[in-house]
């Protein structure tokens, strides 16, 4: 099996079989954002995926879970996903689950009919960057979608029955921003409801133009503290039930995790506890993404 770049995946897809459907991402233009930098966008042929499929049900290997990458998987023609699909459902026939990373753009490609033909052949999750909930943050990272867009692109994925998995960056409306991307990326959240929702935070990524924003002076980086701060309020703001919370990436700073919101309290008592005796931050050298 070939792989075009390097690998990208969710966390929690660490155990996955991956199959590249795409290289590269078709929007590719976040100020903050490293990641196939190195790579044209472009779809792989169907044959190709098709034999990488075949290719590695041949090692006998049972697995649970197959996530379509690069970063745009979705964006395939339903045709294309069609045949992915069903390849997969009967080549690995004990398979739970099936991920893809989407975006606003390739979300507006697939009507919600299309996407529940998509659950009813396996794709169990959907990955969706929101980022943050603010409007001026968005259009300054260069998003290309707003809050309000990927909100409405958001519920065909819900309507289709697929679980939604949102991210948001902490710290990406920098020291200037930071209460507004708080305040306004909770009321957004509550509104999209996510079955799961992951928290990175921000990391200064040599070579992307937010780098060089930040070493020119226009952006200001948040502290340690200015980041749980900022943590604490979204996580005091955000409305919804049954949200499996995670911020326990390699990037954050304080692990935390909890269902929102019956743990909503205990998040923010142990937010408080980092921010009052300053222990138990992960040291600028260990955060990684």
């Amino acid at each position: 099996m070939e792989y075009f770049g390097k690998v990208f995946r969710p966390p929690s897809e660490a155990s996955s079989l991956i199959i590249q459907c795409t290289i590269g991402c078709s929007h590719n233009q976040c100020t903050f954002c490293s990641m196939y930098k190195e790579d044209t966008f472009q779809l792989r042929g169907l044959e190709d995926i098709l034999a990488d499929i075949e290719e590695m049900s041949r090692y006998g290997y049972v697995y649970r879970k197959v996530f379509l990458g690069d970063g745009d998987a979705l964006i395939l023609p339903m045709k294309s996903l069609r045949m992915i699909l069903n390849k997969i459902n009967e080549l690995f026939p004990s398979l739970e689950r099936i991920g893809i990373y989407a975006s606003p753009k390739s979300i507006a490609t697939k009507t919600t009919e299309e996407l529940k033909e998509l659950k009813n052949l396996g794709l169990g999750i959907v990955y969706l960057g929101l980022e943050s909930g603010s409007e001026e943050i968005l259009k300054k990272v260069k998003k290309g979608s707003s809050a309000e867009e990927i909100l409405t692109l958001s519920k065909r994925i819900k309507d289709a029955g697929i679980t939604l998995s949102v991210t948001l960056i902490s710290g990406l409306g920098g020291k200037e921003l930071s209460k507004k991307h708080a305040t306004q990326s909770a009321a957004i959240v509550s509104k999209m409801a996510p079955d799961y929702l992951g928290l990175l935070t921000l990391m200064q990524e040599p070579g992307t133009e937010l780098d060089r924003e930040i070493r020119g002076g226009s952006f200001e980086l948040l502290s340690p503290e200015e980041v749980l701060e900022e943590t604490r309020l979204f996580i005091s703001l955000v409305e919804g039930k049954n949200i499996l919370f995670r911020s326990n990436h390699a990037s954050n700073y304080l692990a935390l995790g909890g269902n929102l919101d019956e743990d909503r309290q205990k998040l923010l008592e142990i937010i408080d506890l980092a921010l009052g005796t300053k222990k138990g931050l992960r040291q600028e050298a260990h955060r990684a993404l």
